[in-house]
C-alpha cells in the first residue's frame, strides 16, 4: 500500500498545532520575560560585554526609561566619529572597524595596512573548495550557502577543534576575510543553477578591502565607482556590531558557552540572521515601498503617502499586518544612529543616480510614518526609522540583489560575532543554560493495549498543579 506521504504530514501538523499552545495568561502569571525582555520591551540582563553598546534609553530614578537619542558604541568609541574621521579623510573604515572589535583598540596606519594585508592573503577560498562545496550545492538562498560554507569549513581546517584562542582568532579572521567571497560565489551559483543566467566567477583582489571585493565579485565586469565603494564601506561598518542582546550574537554566546567550535557556533549565528524578524527585515521595507510606490501616484503629495500609510497601518493595504516595516526599533527611541549616517550617505548616492525623486518619498514617509503609526497603536512607545528602511535603498541603487541583502548583513556581522566569541570563551565560562516551566499536568501512562484513537484538540494547560524543577543539562 502507497504511503500518502503529504497526507500523512498534514493529519501529524495539525496536531501539533492542536497539543502545544500556551494560556498568554500564564506568562503574566508566572512574570515570564517573552523573549528575554521585560513587559516595557527592555532586555533581560544576561551577561556583561566590552565589545559595543546600544542606547536608546535611561533609567531615571523611578525606574522608567526615559528616551534619549541613539548612540552606537564600538569598544567605547562612537560610531559617529569613527565614520565622520574615515570619511574625512576618504578612506575605507570597515576593516579599522574589524581591529577594534577584535582588539579593542583604533589600530595606527602602519598596524591597520600591516592587517588589510593579512585580511587580502586570506580572501581565497581553499583548493577546490568553490567546485566542491559552493558549485556542487548550490541553494536558493544566499544565507543557506554561507552557513553551508562555515561548516564546511572546518573540514579544511587542519586544527578545527583546538580551543587555543590564538586558533580561534585565526579561525574569525579567516572567516572575516571570506564572507564575502562565500556570499558572492553562492550568489552566482544561485544566478546559474536557479535563475538561468550567467556565472561569473573572478578572484578576490587581496589589495582590496571588503566592500570593494564584494562588489568587483558580483559585478561581471568587476566595475564599481569610488562613491559606491565608500557607501557600501559605510553600511558594513553600521552593521558590524550591535552589542551582545541582539539574537545572533547571543546565538553566539549561547553556542559557545556549550565549548563547541567556531564553526558551528559561526554558522549558528548565520541561521539566526536569516530569520525575517532580524536580518531580513530589509527586504520587507523595500517590498512595502514597491508596493507604496505602485498605489500612491503622486510621491511628492504628502497628503496622498499620509492616507496610504494610514490604509498600511489599518490592515488594509500591503501585507495587511498593521506594519510600516523600517520603523521602530527594541532599543532606538529618538533617532536610530545607523540611520541618519546611512541617509545622508544615501543622499549623496541618490544624486549620483538620478533617485532624488525616490528618496525625497523615502524621507516623507520617515517623517510621517511614527505620527501615523502612533494614531493607530498610541504613543507609549516613540518610534523612530531605523537602519533597514534605508539599506534596502542603498543596496538597490548599488544594483545589489535582493536576495542578497541579508548576506550582505552576515558580512559585516561577522565581525562582531567573532568579537563575542572570543570574549565568551575568555570571560564567559558557564554554559547559559535559562529555566522554563512546565504546564502540562503530569498524567498516568496508557499502555498500548488500552489507548484509543481520537481527535486531537488544544490540551488544558494547568499551572498551580505542575511542579517544575530547576535546571537541569
Amino acid at each position: 500500500m502507497a504511503v500518502d506521504s503529504n497526507d500523512i504530514i498534514n493529519k501529524l501538523s495539525l496536531k501539533v498545532q492542536n497539543n502545544d499552545p500556551i494560556d498568554p495568561s500564564l506568562y503574566q502569571k508566572y512574570d515570564v520575560k517573552r523573549g528575554l525582555r521585560y513587559a516595557d520591551g527592555r532586555g533581560v540582563l544576561v551577561g556583561l560585554t566590552s565589545i559595543g553598546d546600544v542606547v536608546g534609553y535611561e533609567i531615571d530614578s523611578e525606574g522608567k526609561k526615559v528616551a534619549v537619542p541613539g548612540k552606537l558604541i564600538y569598544r567605547g568609541y562612537s560610531v559617529e566619529d569613527i565614520v565622520h574621521d574615515v570619511e574625512s579623510k576618504h578612506q575605507f573604515g570597515y576593516e579599522q572597524c574589524v581591529y577594534l572589535l577584535l582588539f579593542g583598540e583604533l589600530p595606527t596606519q602602519d598596524q591597520l595596512d600591516e592587517f588589510n594585508q593579512f585580511l587580502g592573503s586570506l580572501r581565497t577560498l581553499p583548493p577546490n573548495f568553490t567546485e566542491d562545496m559552493i558549485m556542487k550545492a548550490p541553494s536558493s538562498d544566499i544565507m543557506n550557502k554561507i552557513a553551508r560554507g562555515v561548516l564546511a569549513s572546518y573540514s579544511y581546517d587542519d586544527y578545527p577543534e583546538d580551543r587555543n584562542i590564538g586558533n580561534i582568532l585565526r579561525q574569525c579572521i579567516e572567516l572575516i576575510s571570506r564572507f564575502s567571497t562565500l556570499a558572492a560565489y553562492g550568489y552566482q551559483a544561485k544566478r546559474r543553477y536557479y535563475d538561468g543566467k550567467s556565472m561569473y566567477i573572478h578572484n578576490p583582489s587581496p589589495n582590496l578591502g571588503t566592500a570593494e571585493n564584494f562588489l568587483r565579485l558580483i559585478r561581471s565586469d568587476k566595475s564599481y565607482s569610488r562613491l559606491e565603494a565608500e557607501i557600501l564601506d559605510l553600511a558594513l561598518i553600521l552593521h558590524a556590531e550591535h552589542g551582545g542582546g541582539n539574537n545572533s550574537s547571543l546565538t553566539v554566546h549561547v553556542v559557545s558557552s556549550a565549548d563547541t567550535d567556531t564553526y558551528s557556533a559561526i554558522a549558528a549565528a548565520v541561521g539566526s540572521l536569516k530569520g525575517r524578524r532580524h536580518g531580513g527585515a530589509n527586504i520587507r521595507v523595500i517590498e512595502m515601498m514597491d508596493d507604496i510606490k505602485a498605489n500612491v501616484k503622486d510621491w511628492g503629495n504628502e497628503n496622498e503617502i499620509a492616507e496610504y500609510l494610514r490604509k498600511i497601518a489599518r490592515k488594509e493595504a500591503f501585507d495587511h499586518t498593521g506594519l510600516i516595516y523600517g520603523q521602530g526599533h527594541a532599543v532606538y527611541t529618538i533617532s536610530d544612529p545607523r540611520a541618519t549616517l546611512l541617509r545622508d550617505k544615501a543622499e549623496e548616492l541618490a544624486v549620483e543616480m538620478g533617485c532624488e525623486e525616490e528618496f525625497n518619498l523615502y524621507r516623507i514617509i520617515e517623517r510621517l510614518a511614527p505620527k501615523i503609526l502612533a494614531e493607530y497603536h498610541g504613543d507609549q512607545k516613540k518610534i523612530c526609522t531605523n537602519v533597514d528602511f534605508y539599506s534596502g535603498f542603498v543596496y538597490t541603487m548599488l544594483n545589489i540583489p535582493r536576495e542578497l541583502f541579508t548576506p550582505l548583513f552576515a558580512i559585516a556581522r561577522i565581525a562582531g560575532w567573532s568579537a563575542h566569541r572570543i570574549e565568551e570563551i575568555v570571560a564567559g565560562g558557564r554554559i547559559y543554560r535559562p529555566a522554563y516551566r512546565n504546564v502540562y499536568a503530569e498524567r498516568p501512562y496508557v499502555p498500548m493495549d488500552q489507548r484509543t484513537a481520537r481527535e486531537y484538540s488544544p490540551v488544558t494547560t494547568v499551572d498551580d498543579d505542575v511542579k517544575t524543577s530547576g535546571p537541569t543539562d
